[in-house]
């Protein structure tokens, strides 16, 4: 008896436990959608003077305020939690809409960072607070914008401008609060993820099915 448990531990057990987290990870490989199509962004004064869309991007999309300068350490805690790392990825922008009349504020925000991050991934849109505030309410969002048109959460928008979260009902989360960088590196570093492994395994599926029509 002693050496069937002794085989089972060291063999069976393993088996057991490797299909078990396997199982896990194939149901965590989806992050929920908490609202669905998020309205594309108006003709709105950009701070570059560019075109920026949701179709096709993933976007950290966050509301910056008309203190944002007073608060612009929750963007350099999203930089350093999320941006730096994820960046470079060719379909990800950073899009803060800020009411007008924060242009100046928001160039000194990026001066500052520039002076250690590549800030090319970061959009900043600007309108009037009205506009805002209706914008917001289309999102479909539990949560509100405070006085100054403004939210120190973030939120991730898929491709098909869809907001990803968590749906539940002992853990519903829709957006990441970026001034307790804590959020940042646990719930929203891990969600991020899932996005990334998502498209990721969606565009090697794509390739492999072009090989084989190659073939």
């Amino acid at each position: 008896m002693k050496k069937n448990a002794v085989l089972f531990i060291l063999f069976i057990l393993p088996i057991v436990a490797y299909l078990f987290f396997a199982s896990g990870v194939n149901s965590f490989t989806k992050l929920p959608v908490v609202s669905q199509g998020v309205p594309e962004f108006g003709d709105w004064q950009s701070l570059n003077g560019e075109k920026v869309k949701l179709e096709n991007k993933i976007t950290i999309l966050g509301f910056g305020g008309s203190e944002i300068l007073k608060n612009r350490g929750n963007l350099f805690n999203l930089n350093e939690k999320i941006y730096q790392r994820y960046h470079t990825f060719e379909d990800l922008q950073f899009v803060m809409i800020c009411p007008l009349g924060t242009e100046n504020d928001v160039k000194k925000i990026m001066d500052a960072l520039d002076e250690f991050t590549d800030v090319s991934q970061w959009k900043f849109l600007f309108t009037s607070p009205d506009i805002i505030s209706k914008y917001y309410s289309q999102l479909g969002l539990q949560g509100n914008l405070d006085k100054y048109a403004g939210t120190p959460n973030v939120y991730i928008v898929d491709k098909a401008r869809n907001i990803r979260g968590r749906k539940d009902s002992d853990e519903y989360k829709e957006g990441y609060n970026t001034f307790h960088p804590a959020d940042l590196s646990n719930e929203m570093l891990d969600d991020f993820k899932v996005i990334l492994y998502e498209y990721r395994a969606a565009l090697k599926k794509n390739n492999n099915a072009s090989k084989q029509l190659l073939k």
